[in-house]
């Protein structure tokens, strides 16, 4: 799979505010600060499509991307740490159960984890909340050109040991792993 033709759509603070789209949506969630932007110009090739930055919490809104007119990418705000009031998190967190709950085209959430760190306890929240509710879920873990090789398969054995599930490593700084090409393949496919 190559991606031809990625277009940043909108920005939405809430689910009424949202595109109206006729295609199939990939939520993007993870913590703050997990890497989900540079995901996003890595696998659609270019630099600067989604907004990065090294500070947690900048990712306020939901942010809507068009893959070449097949599907949609939605990076959603951040959860965990990030220098906002607990009444903005209070909001943030509304938002993100109203979208993730009542957006009819809603497909799939691709799960983001630091590997740079342990499974944290609001990842494995998350990923409960997301099983609870019945949703298909991929898990990608960042920031692996920080691992050492000696470290890196512990890593990924941790991560798919405390989610139970597949992981895929990701690093901006390598090529783009068949697998995670794999992950839109089997979106397509199911669309």
């Amino acid at each position: 799979m190559k991606i031809c033709n990625p277009k940043f759509l909108k920005s939405s603070d809430s689910l009424k505010n949202c595109p109206e789209l006729q295609v199939q949506e990939i939520a993007l969630i993870g913590r703050s600060n997990v890497g989900k932007s540079s995901f996003i110009n890595k696998i659609c090739g270019r630099k600067n499509l989604a907004k990065t930055s090294n500070t947690p919490g900048k990712t306020r809104l939901m942010n809507y991307f068009l893959i070449d007119d097949k599907f949609a990418i939605v990076d959603l705000p951040g959860y965990g740490y990030a220098k906002v009031s607990k009444k903005e998190q209070e909001k943030w967190r509304i938002e993100l159960e109203n979208y993730l709950l009542k957006r009819e085209n809603l497909f799939a959430v691709i799960q983001f984890i630091d590997g740079r760190h342990e499974v944290q306890k609001n990842d494995k929240q998350m990923r409960e909340w997301l099983e609870y509710h019945g949703f298909k879920v991929y898990t990608v873990i960042t920031k692996m050109d920080y691992i050492s090789k000696s470290q890196y398969l512990k890593v990924i054995n941790n991560v798919e040991k405390t989610l139970k599930c597949k992981a895929i490593p990701f690093s901006t700084q390598t090529d783009i792993d068949a697998a995670i090409y794999s992950i839109f393949q089997d979106i397509i496919l199911n669309l």
